[in-house]
């Protein structure tokens, strides 16, 4: 009898997977139809098919010429309900955040590196006592102390007469009013705590995909002791990158701890250095016992931050619970404590002039720029050692970010302290004298809102610079692109556009040049600030007087200038974050910001905007895994701009028998022009030829007038080259039968358009290797194709 015939060898069904970028994108913009079902997913990411596809793999015969699309869209993740709005004042945390993945490369987890994330993470909870210490300045120094203490302040102020001196009621002595301010700083920490724990429980919280661990053949297979992954895998491809539960929760617990020992050392110190003073109802020693409480709880709280760092080579399912429980508990017992302290009887009490906040300020202040300065010569050393040349500013791009993120919360801090006292003073200008009511916020504040207008200046001075660069670039650009289109008679007007919008794009490479030299001018000023706040004592424009007419009044002009700068910026942080809490599109515009902050998991401050990418990346994974095993067909994940990111990223953490039916196409990417550049440890040259390797085939788009994408320079690897590019932009020059009307220039958007796309896309799935469907012995004997009805709901 001869053998019954085999099943023919079939490619399978090929599927398209399209994910989108900063801004977002609705399901029928990316599938170019009105009509269009959710195949599985949420209100908040989603993937979405035409209605007439939802059964492709039920009808294979239609999709033999073209893949079936599929849109995962993920922008509901940073830019969905109102609430959002609310992360604008979590700025400096998410930019803290971004320092801690921008170190240098190194070849192993050395000492250096472990140092690294310290330093960045002692930097993040110092911002968090720095909010902190803002809030309590306004509350407990401007408003209960130095208002509610000068009867011609309190008088003007209806809200305040239960706690003013001229009424002499319960509240009027000073304790009991710091006490009762301290409610308005504990429940901005309290606040705190609850966004970050509401955004853990549906984030960090949410478990990844396990046994994701890519097993390329550069790589030693053993696993390590206790299950854990191999050395050698990539960050991004290791089973617990997405997945930072535990390390959070310990952060949230410390973090949260110190901010209400901030509250407490600013109530029990002013009631403790009175009860020193004079002999009272309260001995001192009640005081130093408090204050000794507080210091030995604040130094479990930087031994927690300093403790434990990310872990990634496992998924850690484990939690502290005691610690997280506990730590917070026990500070907020410290501070009901504090309050019950300073609230005892005290009738011979009386405010006059301003809490010692200068101190405080002017310590933050110190701390935070030694460990800039201590954080810059880590980095410098890891870039020495692993030197890769494209990495921004010689690997000090992660302390650069650091003093940024430093220089927004004083700006932050200070602005809501100058707006607040001047709201109080009335006509008056706080600290300036006669004219004045209350003395004001602490010197230190003043000094370092007339250090802005200088750095404008300076900021100035590379701008022009730039710009006039990037004039001459264009000129030399113009016969170029004449003979790129092979113009005979070119128009003018139309070829300088072209050159203007090229030469624009390549205006992002030269951020880090200019954001470099204005962060380290920043810091010599702030350090500048605090000497002359501390050798004066005084605002700079009292500070100057007798040094010359001029001098005098530069130093009022500035101290002015950048007060009203510095309060300016604030009333547009509430303005903004007030509008996108009503406004869709200006909370997409917000949420644009966030698509490129929080792309990273929260590794340095716990109360930064969470991390989407620990969503999208095990979704994306998911799906690719789920739909190759049901139908084992072919695929192409298709990112555009921050989607090819998330998409690099899904790829990494695929298994190797998943990754040989995947193939990745992005455009408008990235991934090496920002991402390898700031995070070289992550997207650096050896990460992304280890995409390479382990990817089957990769293709990458990119055109010169884009300002965000550009080539992954990938030139020396074997086989096909990954970049294919500049694209033609715009497609043709004038006007031709084809196109009777001017091109756009399309820049960053609708590579779609381009017939190029299309070309690329179906070359990425000839290439995959054709898969034998499984087979199922029939009783015939002939051996049946499995797997091939499954609808596009049911593969999910």
């Amino acid at each position: 009898m001869p053998p019954a015939p085999q099943a023919p060898q079939s490619p399978g069904p090929a599927l398209e997977l399209l994910v989108h970028g900063v801004g977002g994108a609705t399901p029928q913009e990316m599938l170019d139809d009105p009509r269009t079902v959710r195949v599985t997913g949420d209100a908040t990411a989603a993937i979405y098919r035409r209605a007439d596809d939802t059964d492709a793999e039920q009808h294979p015969e239609r999709y033999r010429d073209r893949p079936i699309p599929e849109a995962y869209c993920w922008s509901n993740l940073t830019s969905g309900n109102g609430s959002r709005a609310l992360w604008l004042l979590l700025l400096p945390f998410m930019v803290v955040n971004l320092a801690h993945w921008m170190r240098p490369t190194a070849r192993s987890r050395t000492r250096a590196v472990r140092l690294y994330g310290v330093l960045v993470r002692l930097v993040a909870l110092s911002l968090t006592v720095l909010l902190t210490a803002a809030a309590c300045e306004v509350a407990l120094d401007l408003a209960a102390w130095q208002c509610a203490g000068i009867p011609a302040c309190s008088d003007q102020r209806s809200w305040l007469g239960f706690l003013s001196t001229s009424q002499g009621g319960w509240w009027s002595q000073p304790g009991r009013r710091l006490a009762l301010a301290a409610l308005v700083p504990t429940a901005l920490v309290a606040l705190l705590w609850f966004l970050s724990n509401r955004t853990w429980s549906a984030y960090e919280s949410q478990r990844t995909l396990t046994g994701s661990v890519p097993d390329d053949d550069t790589y030693d297979p053993t696993p390590a002791p206790g299950g854990t992954t191999p050395p050698g895998v990539p960050a991004l491809g290791r089973p617990g990158f997405w997945y930072g539960r535990r390390l959070v929760a310990r952060l949230r617990a410390a973090h949260t701890a110190a901010g209400f020992l901030t509250v407490a050392a600013s109530v029990a110190g002013a009631a403790a250095r009175h009860d020193r003073a004079v002999t009272g109802p309260v001995p001192g020693f009640v005081g130093r016992l408090i204050e000794a409480a507080l210091v030995l709880c604040a130094l479990v709280v930087v031994w927690v931050v300093c403790r434990r760092g990310r872990s990634e080579r496992r998924l850690d399912n484990s939690l502290d619970r005691a610690l997280i429980t506990y730590l917070p508990g026990v500070a907020l017992g410290l501070l009901a404590l504090a309050a019950a302290y300073a609230a005892w009887s005290r009738p011979e009490w009386v405010s006059s002039g301003a809490l010692p906040g200068d101190p405080a300020f002017s310590f933050l202040a110190i701390s935070q720029g030694t460990l800039v300065v201590v954080l810059a010569a880590v980095s410098l050393g890891l870039y020495r050692r692993t030197p890769e040349p494209r990495t921004v500013l010689y690997g000090m791009g992660g302390p650069v970010v650091a003093m940024l993120a430093c220089a927004l919360g004083g700006v932050m801090s200070g602005g809501v302290s100058q707006r607040v006292a001047d709201w109080l003073d009335g006509p008056g200008t706080p600290g300036m004298g006669r004219s004045s009511v209350i003395p004001g916020p602490p010197v230190l504040l003043s000094w370092q809102a007339s250090i802005i207008p200088v750095l404008l200046v300076l900021l100035a001075l590379p701008a022009l610079l730039l710009l006039v660069r990037t004039w001459r670039a264009a000129r030399a650009m113009e016969p170029g692109i004449d003979r790129e289109y092979a113009q005979e008679q070119p128009e003018p007007a139309r070829t300088r556009r072209i050159a203007r919008v090229q030469a624009a794009a390549a205006l992002t490479d030269s951020v880090p040049w200019m954001l470099g030299p204005i962060c380290g001018a920043a810091l010599l000023l702030g350090a500048g600030a605090v000497i002359g706040a501390w050798v004066s004592g005084k605002v700079p424009g009292l500070a100057m007087k007798g040094s010359g007419a001029f001098l005098e009044s530069v130093a009022q002009a500035a101290q002015s200038t950048g007060s009203w700068m510095v309060g300016l910026g604030f009333i547009l942080f509430v303005t903004w974050g007030r509008r996108a809490y009503r406004d869709a599109s200006a909370r997409r515009t917000i949420g644009i910001l966030w698509d490129v902050g929080t792309f990273w998991p929260r590794a340095a401050h716990p109360f930064a905007p969470p991390c989407y990418a620990e969503r999208a990346v095990p979704d994306l994974t998911s799906r690719m895994s789920g739909w190759t095993g049901l139908t084992r067909g072919r695929l192409v994940i298709s990112g555009h701009s921050q989607g090819s990111v998330l998409a690099a990223a899904a790829v990494w953490q695929l298994p190797a028998h998943t990754r040989s039916r995947v193939a990745l196409l992005t455009y408008g990417s990235p991934i090496e022009r920002l991402y390898g550049r700031w995070f070289p440890a992550y997207f650096g040259t050896g990460p992304l030829h280890v995409l390479h390797r382990s990817v089957h085939c990769w293709r990458n788009l990119w055109r010169a007038t884009d300002p965000i994408g550009g080539r992954v320079r990938l030139d020396d690897v074997p086989g096909p080259e990954v970049d294919r590019g500049p694209l033609k932009d715009p497609l043709v020059y004038g006007r031709t039968p084809e196109h009777p009307l001017p091109e756009a220039i399309l820049g960053h958007g609708d590579y779609q358009a381009d017939p190029v796309f299309a070309e690329e896309r179906a070359a990425l799935l000839e290439r995959l290797e054709p898969v034998v469907p499984r087979q199922t012995a029939g009783t015939d004997g002939v051996e049946a194709p499995q797997g091939q009805g499954s609808s596009g709901r049911s593969s999910g």
